[in-house]
């Protein structure tokens, strides 16, 4: 009877089991209580808030200090906080930029900044020495004009390198349609770049870091008494001007589907970003269900509508996502992702389609679940990490949200219903009042026009300022060649400019080059050997990292990477169709296909652009309505499916034994951006091309 009963015990639950409907979902457990232990939050005399998050786990902590005071527009000086934020730790009055970094690296700290924070993190034990270094840095700063300089040449690389990047362009030209006359709108160009001086940066710094509405965050392995010796004994002193407030607006609501384009000559691809602005800040009640609307929509991995849909069935892209930005400062859903030429216009309207398609019915109960369920788990997973319970506490006051706010969001996250997502998405969602930006290559500009209503098309450059169409061009192609030898050869005529070139059997160009990417100085020398023959060399540190060569009927290049390789056929072909020390002088000669498409504003100034095609890239080279100069030139070719781009700025020019040379330089391929002296130029000395092959 015993074994009886025994048996039955084992076989019951395999009984029950089996009867189990495995089609039919389990009922979801109620949303636990969340149980967050608050934050200690207390005032400095000098209206420093103060908040404590103990967690003794760890010999660690971390202390942020968050500024008060609003963003605001900065115009004609966009990047200001952008340059201050990357100067707070150059230097102070006590310490040089690398006695800062030497002391924090011996500690074993993280010292950093931005355009409103400063930040520390080390091990309790080294707490007194980190808080030296960090209110040296808040109370001390002094901006060296040298790291000024240094920070400003760095940024005008990268702004070089964000003309080639399509995403960049595409972000640009997003932030200016959406919030003009906005902080969000403001993007850095070159010539806003160029205001900003280093009192501007000081006067900045002066007016946001400031006490008075500012925010002191400790988290970690210290207590009450501790924070406030500490803010007592570090911060006591910190004195200031009131905080900037500057209200913001919501951005800038369409009428209908606007399109804007930004042109990358040769894209393969074309980078789309559907999106508006939206009328809601941090804490909004709708904000919960909105961001379970997004999830749905593209924002919660492969199994969203906009991935099913472009990727999974489509196959018009890798990816397509939504991203759902929510600040207290200016809010908006931004919806994209790189597709191939031949279907742009296709992916605008199945993402339109998307977004009208989800306002229309209610979204399926198995999608509302399943993001919601993994909402569920990313908060949870937060909650593992000390910081989190004080970023809520810093939240909940900068932000004015209820106390419970995070406490509730689980139950608040359980609640959402398909009918709270379908509100969500007729209140704030709209397919017919979109911004949509495209950057990619002209030959797609006639399929956009039917996604504006009167079929037009508004042209950015790539970072979201107007283009000036191109004028027509009041001389002819040959005109503009012989301009341009007649400049750099100081004569008035073909003969005396041929004359004069005759003369030169060889030019050996010797070019310090720089980058971020590189703490050492490389050296170029690039040698031209009449008529056509041509080595190049790039070195450092004792090292040839590149050299290549081209002795006129044969060539090859050689590299750390990629070792040795000859020239194909087709970049022979190229070569010999740009024979000369200025080809251009040439190209009629030689076959090199050429045409001139007009005139085009660029930084410089107004500037002939002339394309040039010689079977294996095109080039599009910019001369100067002036001086008749070459002031840069853009290179595309294709390697299989991909496109590659360079580009070169020219400047600084000065006559060499009667010859104007460019004596400044800056290339960018991609993220790569050198920028280049001239050290020496060499008419008629070596003719060797031995030591480039």
């Amino acid at each position: 009877m015993k074994k009886f009963f025994i048996l039955a015990g084992l076989l019951l639950p395999a009984l029950v089991f089996g009867q189990l409907d495995r089609s039919v979902r389990p009922a979801a457990a109620k949303a636990p209580t969340i149980n967050i232990k608050d934050s200690e939050v207390f005032k400095a005399p000098n209206g420093i808030t103060v908040i404590l998050s103990e967690n003794h786990k760890l010999p660690r902590v971390s202390i942020d200090l968050v500024m008060g005071s609003d963003p605001r527009v900065e115009g004609s000086k966009a990047g200001l906080s952008e340059m201050a934020g990357s100067l707070i730790l150059s230097g102070t009055s006590n310490r040089s930029k690398d006695q800062l970094d030497n002391e924090k690296d011996y500690i074993g700290a993280s010292l950093d900044a931005s355009d409103n924070s400063i930040s520390l993190s080390c091990l309790t034990k080294h707490l007194d020495k980190g808080l030296v270094l960090f209110s040296d840095v808040l109370l001390n700063a002094n901006f060296p004009q040298s790291e000024f300089d240094r920070i400003k040449k760095q940024n005008e690389s990268a702004l070089l390198s964000a003309k080639s990047d399509p995403g960049t362009m595409a972000d640009n030209a997003e932030k200016r349609v959406n919030f003009p006359n906005h902080p969000y709108g403001d993007v850095m160009t070159e010539a806003s770049l160029a205001t900003i001086t280093r009192d501007d940066v000081v006067n900045y710094f002066k007016e946001t870091f400031t006490p008075n509405g500012s925010y002191l965050v400790f988290v970690g392995d210290i207590n009450k008494a501790q924070a406030l010796k500490i803010v007592e004994q570090y911060f006591a002193s910190w004195t200031g001007v009131e905080p900037v407030k500057a209200a913001t607006g919501d951005g800038a609501f369409n009428k209908g589907n606007r399109v804007i384009f930004v042109k990358k000559p040769g894209a393969v691809q074309s980078v789309i970003q559907v999106s508006f602005p939206i009328k809601m800040r941090t804490g909004d009640q709708n904000q919960l269900p909105l961001t379970v609307l997004n999830g749905i929509l593209g924002g919660g991995g492969f199994g969203t509508r906009l991935m099913q849909n472009l990727r999974e069935d489509k196959a018009y892209t890798y990816g397509c996502y939504s991203t759902l930005n929510v600040t207290e400062d200016g809010s908006w859903l931004s919806i994209g992702g790189n597709f191939r030429n031949d279907v742009t216009d296709s992916a605008i309207t199945q993402i339109l389609f998307e977004l009208d398609k989800i306002t229309s019915d209610y979204v399926k109960d198995d999608e509302l679940n399943l993001t919601k369920s993994s909402m569920a788990g990313g908060f949870a997973r937060s909650l593992e990490r000390p910081q989190t319970i004080a970023r809520f506490a810093l939240n909940i006051i900068s932000n004015n949200l209820n106390k419970d706010y995070y406490q509730s969001y689980l139950k608040r996250l359980e609640a959402v219903s398909k009918e709270d997502v379908l509100l969500m998405a007729q209140t704030y969602f709209t397919a017919k009042n979109c911004n949509i930006v495209v950057v990619g290559n002209e030959e797609i500009l006639e399929k956009l026009k039917q996604f504006d209503g009167d079929g037009k098309i508004e042209m950015l450059d790539a970072f979201g300022g107007a283009v000036k169409e191109m004028k027509k061009a009041d001389i002819t192609k040959d005109q503009l060649i012989e301009k341009y030898i007649y400049a750099v050869t100081n004569t008035t005529t073909l003969k005396a400019a041929a004359k004069k070139l005759k003369k030169v059997k060889s030019v050996e160009k010797k070019t310090e080059l720089s980058m971020a990417q590189i703490p050492f100085p490389l050296s170029s020398t690039d040698l031209w050997v009449a008529p056509n023959h041509e080595g190049q060399k790039l070195e450092g540190q004792g090292m040839t990292f590149q050299k290549s060569y081209f002795d006129g009927t044969t060539g090859g290049s050689s590299s750390m990477q990629a070792g040795k390789k000859d020239l194909t056929a087709e970049e022979i072909d190229a070569k010999q169709k740009a024979t000369g020390l200025f080809p251009e002088l040439n190209y009629s000669k030689t076959g090199m296909k050429y045409e001139l498409m007009g005139i085009e504003s660029i930084e410089s100034g107004d500037a002939y652009v002339l394309k040039v095609m010689d079977g294996s890239s095109e080039t599009f080279d910019y001369f100067d309505v002036k001086s008749m100069l070459k002031v840069k030139s853009l290179s595309i070719r294709k390697e299989g499916e991909e496109t590659v781009e360079s580009s070169a700025t020219f400047a600084d020019f000065k006559e060499v034994n009667g010859l104007l040379f460019a004596h400044k330089v800056s290339i960018a391929m991609g993220e790569v951006v050198f920028s280049g002296t001239i050290k020496s130029i060499t008419i008629n000395g070596s003719s060797d091309l031995n030591s480039y092959k």
